[in-house]
């Protein structure tokens, strides 16, 4: 059979001829298309949003902890509060060689509230103060300036690094504030830096609302001695944190005289085991994406198949005549799959455009300062294999109809009323 121009009329013609009832078999291809796509891309979409939670955080990270204890040990009741110390940093890099990092911090959430002044601006802090090793636990988003060094610590420099919220409440005007000084309470520090890191994974607060400064600085302004409140720490390459999570609990639990096996009270946090969950987390998603969305598709062409079987039905005169005055088998066949595939190609490629131009919006709602901050569009590939699917089952649609058609009879077809 021939696809020229009448062979196309008369496609057009049959698939018209019922509107309300090719309307409502092809709505099943195009829902079925619009699902796949939208899950798809909001499922791309997702994964980006969670993916910028730990953006810049070591994956083979353990944050260790100290809480209230739940188990009695050498002489000490349960429910005995604690403290980690600067000891404790010696310790793990001592007994615990595969760790590269050992990073302490200290934070003001005991002390009180704390506020930030620079001009007749003033906002709330969170502050922190740590190593220059913060580096290999969180990667900065350094937007002006640098990050915390060496010299820092050594000489408990006045200097801090500001997050991108506290920046835009203090510097409302905007430009570099390197150099600039800011008053937080009554003790001012330059600034040296502007972290935007925005990411979700954060200690005592979210990066963009903190202030970092020199862990030793902190320690003399805050009177601290050399508590500290949070050890993170990173492994070296190719080491599995989870076969020495038990090791770092038990070198800092046994110097405090807390009981190794206590996880409440010195607890162990391995950010490997969450990236893995949230790995396995988005597999099983695309899993469910595909089945959801292929199910779908497939229930609408098995609407089309249905529907070509009753047109096939309807039009048993008319194949009857075509095969009377010549018409072969194969023509036969050609004209049912090719109104078959022109009423699933067009349903399902509505429903790719429906469904890029729902994404879109979602992107333009995720979209600060002319910057999209996540995208949610599938790529163009994606968008052509929806339509090779699509034609693919507009083919497999047709082939029980086709069957049909190519079986009846002239003879009898011509008696069929």
């Amino acid at each position: 059979m021939r696809l020229d121009l009448d062979t196309y009329r008369e496609i057009i013609d049959t698939i018209t001829r019922n509107k309300a009832r090719s309307f409502l078999t092809g709505f099943g291809v195009f829902w079925g298309v619009f699902m796949l796509v939208a899950l798809m891309g909001g499922g791309k979409g997702l994964r980006e949003m969670l993916e910028k939670n730990f953006e810049g955080f070591a994956q083979n990270t353990v944050v260790i902890g100290a809480e209230q204890t739940t188990k009695p040990y050498k002489g000490f009741r349960k429910g005995r509060w604690w403290s980690m110390d600067y000891k404790d940093i010696e310790r793990l890099r001592q007994r615990v060689p595969e760790l590269e990092a050992v990073v302490p911090m200290i934070f003001s959430r005991w002390r009180g509230n704390n506020t930030a002044y620079y001009g007749d601006q003033k906002t709330q802090p969170r502050i922190q103060g740590t190593t220059p090793e913060m580096i290999k636990v969180i990667t900065p988003k350094m937007y002006y300036g640098r990050y915390l060094n060496e010299m820092d610590m050594q000489e408990q420099r006045k200097v801090c690094v500001i997050g991108k919220k506290i920046y835009k409440e203090l510097f409302k005007e905007g430009g570099d504030p390197c150099g600039k000084k800011i008053r937080v309470d009554s003790t001012y520090f330059e600034v040296i830096g502007v972290d935007y890191a925005e990411g979700g994974i954060n200690f005592n607060g979210r990066a963009e609302e903190k202030i970092t400064l020199p862990i030793t600085l902190m320690q003399a302004l805050f009177n601290r001695g050399n508590e500290v409140d949070l050890i993170a720490a990173t492994g070296r390459k190719g080491v599995v944190m989870s076969k020495i999570t038990d090791r770092i609990r038990e070198t800092v639990a046994r110097a405090h005289y807390v009981d190794p096996t206590d996880e409440q009270g010195a607890f162990v946090f391995n950010t490997e085991l969450m990236f893995q969950m949230v790995d396995n987390l988005f597999k099983g998603v695309n899993f469910l994406i595909w089945l959801v969305g292929l199910g779908t598709l497939l229930a609408g062409a098995i609407g089309v198949s249905n529907i070509m079987m009753v047109t096939v039905r309807e039009r048993t005169t008319e194949i009857g005549i075509r095969r009377a005055i010549g018409a072969t088998p194969k023509m036969i066949l050609s004209q049912i799959i090719s109104e078959s595939i022109v009423l699933t190609l067009v349903a399902g490629m509505s429903g790719i455009m429906f469904g890029v131009m729902i994404l879109q919006m979602l992107e333009l709602a995720n979209t600060e300062d002319g910057i999209v901050n996540t995208h949610f569009q599938v790529s163009f590939w994606t968008a052509i294999f929806c339509a090779f699917v699509v034609s693919s089952l507009g083919v497999l649609a047709g082939l029980a109809p086709a069957a049909r058609a190519m079986s009846i009879k002239p003879v009898d077809a011509m008696r069929d009323e």
